[in-house]
């Protein structure tokens, strides 16, 4: 085991699919792993960073992005799929609308600060994809964030903390040219772009515990 964690950031937003299926894949990369002590640190990027603060009805924004329901539907059967194999049954079909995510980014960064970032991420992802909620409400939202055991969640999300902090984060990934997510970085100087396989994540730690061990 290393003497200090392997750190990986991971730049995601809580409506990409590829994101939810990422994660998933990298729980099963640290099971490969599992001497390895690893620190992840969730970043934030927005999927659509002009959206309204109160959402897109989701046809309208399937209308928009994809140009008709039959481009909708062939692009998201492939990610149904994929998540399939993963143990994720999506429910693209209970979503009612696209939701503005910089509360849910801000509430990340809260949960970070707490040490649940882990488990509010995840929530994040089912409350979205498994339960067709909102989570660009701010009630779904502090809902969640009892669930996972945050305190002073529903004070933080009526200030106007952290907003900042989201924007010049999702900025910095779009300078850095991240133009999609998730993406992973290794010790703050690897990065490995997309929802790779789990034996492909591994040998991202693999590289991460290489490069601790050579520095001592």
């Amino acid at each position: 085991m290393t003497k200090t964690p392997i750190e990986i950031d991971v730049y995601s937003d809580p409506i990409c699919p590829w994101c939810y299926i990422g994660y998933k894949r990298f729980q099963k990369a640290k099971e490969l792993r599992p001497n390895f002590d690893v620190k992840i640190r969730w970043l934030s990027f927005q999927l659509n960073p002009d959206m309204p603060t109160e959402g897109m009805d989701r046809q309208t924004y399937l209308d928009t992005k994809f140009g008709g329901r039959a481009n909708a539907t062939q692009f998201y059967s492939q990610i149904a799929a994929a998540g399939k194999s993963e143990g994720i049954d999506f429910k693209f079909d209970d979503i009612q609308k696209t939701p503005n995510t910089v509360d849910a980014h801000r509430l990340s960064l809260f949960a970070a600060a707490q040490g649940k970032q882990d488990e509010l991420m995840e929530r994040l992802f089912e409350n979205y994809f498994l339960e067709g909620k909102n989570i660009g409400e701010r009630n779904v939202l502090i809902d969640i964030a009892v669930e996972v055991g945050l305190e002073g969640a529903e004070e933080y999300l009526n200030s106007a903390k952290g907003h900042e902090d989201v924007l010049y984060t999702d900025q910095n990934a779009r300078n850095i040219g991240l133009t999609g997510v998730p993406c992973f970085i290794v010790n703050r100087q690897h990065i490995l772009p997309g929802a790779q396989s789990p034996d492909t994540l591994a040998q991202m730690l693999d590289i991460g515990h290489q490069q601790l061990t050579e520095n001592g």
